[in-house]
């Protein structure tokens, strides 16, 4: 596979994050339209994060936040958004990087975005090249082992085996005058068939 040397991936990232920036921007300065409220998941060990010791200790890997009824102060800018939340009735004040944010969910109308942070970038293992299939070299045929050749057993003798007679070869027929002449009579057709002299057939 090609190696993507433009990152299309991180292009579009970014792009979806100023998305994010954007929505937030406008909420800043216009409060939230309707019932759209947000849910905000960032990476809390991200490099520009910043949170009190008591909120870092309570997460130390990830944080949601809900921006819906109790928050204040919120400023966005072009790297980062501010904001004032209170948790279990103290109020704290968060400082996150546009790129810390894992998530962007907005419940009222299902839409979503999830995002790779830096630290799960530096986290994850080195993917390591696919390694080239390995193609085995044809095997030399393995010589076939000449078949040994087995005397098949004679049958058990039945009675004592008589030597096979030749058949006495019949006499060449004598040639038979036909009609007083000398001439021979031809020769006498197969499959037996009777030769009749003609005399036979002379009145007496």
């Amino acid at each position: 596979m090609a190696v993507d040397h433009i990152r299309y991936d991180l292009l579009t990232q970014q792009a979806l994050r100023a998305v994010v920036r954007r929505v937030l921007a406008d909420v800043a300065k216009t409060g939230l339209p309707g019932e759209h409220h947000f849910y905000v998941t960032f990476d809390t060990r991200a490099p520009g994060v910043k949170l009190s010791a008591r909120m870092r200790e309570q997460y130390p890997e990830e944080m949601t936040i809900v921006l819906q009824h109790q928050f204040w102060d919120l400023a966005v800018s072009d790297a980062h958004f501010e904001v004032a939340l209170s948790f279990s009735g103290v109020s704290e004040k968060l400082h996150v990087p546009l790129d810390a944010i894992k998530g962007f969910f907005d419940p009222s109308v299902q839409f979503g975005l999830q995002f790779e942070t830096q630290a799960e970038g530096k986290d994850a293992p080195a993917e390591k090249p696919a390694a080239a299939p390995i193609v085995e070299e044809p095997k030399a045929a393995k010589p076939r082992r000449k078949p040994v050749a087995v005397e098949p057993e004679a049958p058990a003798a039945v009675g004592p085996a008589e030597p096979a007679k030749a058949e006495p070869k019949a006499p060449a027929p004598a040639p038979v005058l036909v009609g007083g002449t000398d001439r021979p009579e031809p020769d006498k057709p197969s499959g037996g068939a009777e030769v009749v002299r003609l005399d036979r057939f002379r009145k007496k």
